[in-house]
């Protein structure tokens, strides 16, 4: 996946009202229950047999491996509460926007004589509802993790370098580097 992506998807899974299940067992139940009872879908998407699979729904095995552990949250995470989250996602793009905060290189395409060599920055910024919109349509259609890096730099550009348009004119953003991103909505 990409940073961003990932970041995207955390801070959507974090919109979550109730924690998902523990036990490994109530874990393959939900999945079991998402893909319509199927157990060999789910031995198909954890990776395993259809017989593991059968032997968590009748506690013959409580203790996963830890890959396997891994495995079975994440899917579960992914497939946790998605009204809830759509909802969050919805009252992001449409009036609370999103939060972003990240440690990266920024450069600059500035006018003559002004400093345009990139350096790294900690920035916490509430982008618009619109750049949240915008991130969350592209992330839906498949963009790569750079289309959606341009669309936060766009962002950070406008509301934090430019504030609004009321300063630096003509200024280009480069978001490069980044050592971290987490978002928030």
């Amino acid at each position: 996946m990409g940073i961003l992506r990932d970041s995207l998807d955390k801070a959507e899974a974090n919109t979550a009202t109730r924690p998902i299940p523990k036990s490994a067992g109530a874990q393959v139940r939900f999945l079991v229950k998402q893909e319509k009872g199927s157990t060999m879908a789910v031995a198909r998407l954890l990776r395993v047999s259809q017989r593991t699979v059968e032997r968590y729904l009748k506690a013959q095995i409580k203790q996963p491996r830890k890959d396997l552990a891994a495995r079975m949250e994440r899917e579960v995470r992914k497939r946790w509460q998605p009204r809830v989250r759509e909802k969050a996602k919805k009252n992001a793009a449409r009036t609370g926007g999103i939060v972003i905060e990240t440690r990266a290189r920024f450069g600059f395409a500035a006018a003559p004589g002004s400093t345009d060599d990139g350096r790294i920055r900690l920035i916490t910024q509430h982008l618009p509802p619109a750049y949240a919109a915008r991130l969350f349509e592209a992330q839906a259609s498949g963009a790569t993790e750079q289309q959606l890096q341009n669309i936060a730099a766009e962002g950070l550009q406008e509301i934090y370098f430019k504030d609004h348009g009321r300063r630096a004119d003509g200024l280009l953003v480069k978001f490069t580097d980044i050592d971290y991103v987490e978002l928030d909505f």
